[in-house]
């Protein structure tokens, strides 16, 4: 039987509690699919620095490194919180998308048909909606040189800088368009080039790496209207490309259309293969939300679907990932929802743990419902 070697980061808030539904699926679709799974658990974020005093050690990130893939919950949380503290929770994101190399962060963004009502839009604008938004992990302004606020009150300023080098553009870009190339061909590169120096060179090179993709039809959007479009004429998108800031808004706005943030998976990938596919760190959209911490409210179906894209993308085994994503439907389709899909007529509210037994359960492989 096959094992793969796998890194559990639970984090804070309720992010034990969904990255232990996101192994219990693992495990049943390994049981189907005759795989093993062998775990290691790393500490990060708020319980690191609790433990360790930093928001990750190094030698964590070296045990990520070492693994074929990496489930990741949620980091941060009020005792933390402190926007001047030297040490924060979400410093061990920074460290292990950078230390990885981990440069695209991958959202799909569906609707699944029994959920069109949890969405505050419209019925008929959700119609067709299925697009993949690609952020720019490793520049722009959240890696770029600053200046914290100083001097006397009035007199206070600050600085932050949004650096772009060409080859962080191109790698993301090419991506994107590789992506979109599988897809419906169907690009839009979402930057700010009005005002923006980096935009403009951003603009740029996706134009010059255009040339590489004739079959991809690539349109330009400036983030504002982008925005505007995305809750106008959502199923206009196949797939998004942006920056790092411009993409974790975007991805964010882009969660109501599911009908919450729980319902989204991420993966973040880089350049490097591993012996089964490319090495990638998964986890959730949403945050921490520590006010549902150990309340079993949690949504777990964006680790579970996150989990699902680990199994494809890192381990090679698309198989198993289209059987989650199957049973998942299935789940929703039979009416159990988490908290925060609502409830109506024909659904039944259930919680994190048992959301995640309903999964399993559908994979047939013997997980009692």
């Amino acid at each position: 039987m096959k094992t793969y070697r796998l890194v559990a980061i639970p984090g804070d808030g309720v992010g034990p509690e969904v990255v232990a539904a996101g192994r219990l699926v693992l495990g049943a679709a390994g049981e189907r699919f005759g795989f093993a799974t062998d775990w290691t658990e790393v500490l990060a974020g708020g319980v690191a620095i609790d433990a360790h005093g930093v928001a990750i050690r190094p030698e964590d990130v070296e045990v990520c490194r070492a693994a074929d893939a990496v489930l990741l919950g949620a980091v941060g949380g009020p005792q933390w919180d402190d926007p001047n503290g030297k040490i924060r929770p979400e410093q061990a994101l920074f460290a292990l998308r950078g230390g990885l190399g981990l440069f695209a962060n991958l959202r799909p963004v569906t609707v699944h048909p029994a959920l069109i009502e949890s969405s505050p839009l419209r019925p008929e604008l959700l119609a067709g909606v299925d697009m993949l938004i690609v952020r720019e992990l490793t520049g722009g302004v959240y890696f770029g040189e600053r200046d914290e606020a100083a001097g006397k009150p009035g007199l206070r300023a600050a600085r932050d800088t949004l650096p772009y080098s060409e080859e962080e553009i191109r790698r993301v870009v090419s991506l994107a368009f590789e992506l979109a190339q599988a897809r419906r061909g169907r690009l839009t590169s979402v930057d700010k080039a009005n005002v923006l120096a980096t935009s403009r060179l951003w603009r740029t090179v996706a134009e010059e790496v255009r040339s590489e993709f004739p079959d991809v039809e690539l349109r330009h959007q400036l983030v504002d209207s982008c925005a505007m479009l995305l809750v106008k004429r959502p199923a206009d998108f196949d797939v998004i490309v942006t920056e790092n800031l411009f993409g974790d808004i975007l991805s964010d706005e882009a969660s109501v259309l599911a009908g919450s943030l729980g319902m989204l998976p991420s993966a973040s990938l880089g350049a490097r293969r591993t012996a089964h596919g490319t090495f990638g760190l998964y986890e959730p959209s949403h945050g921490s939300a520590p006010h549902l911490a150990g309340q079993d409210r949690a949504n777990p179906i964006g680790t579970i679907m996150s989990a699902a894209m680990l199994l494809r993308w890192s381990l090679g085994r698309a198989d198993a990932a289209e059987a989650i994503e199957a049973a998942v439907g299935r789940v929703l389709d039979e009416g159990l929802r988490t908290a925060d899909l609502g409830t109506g007529a024909g659904t039944t509210q259930v919680g994190t743990s048992a959301m995640a037994t309903a999964i399993a359960s559908r994979l047939g492989a013997g997980v009692p419902a």
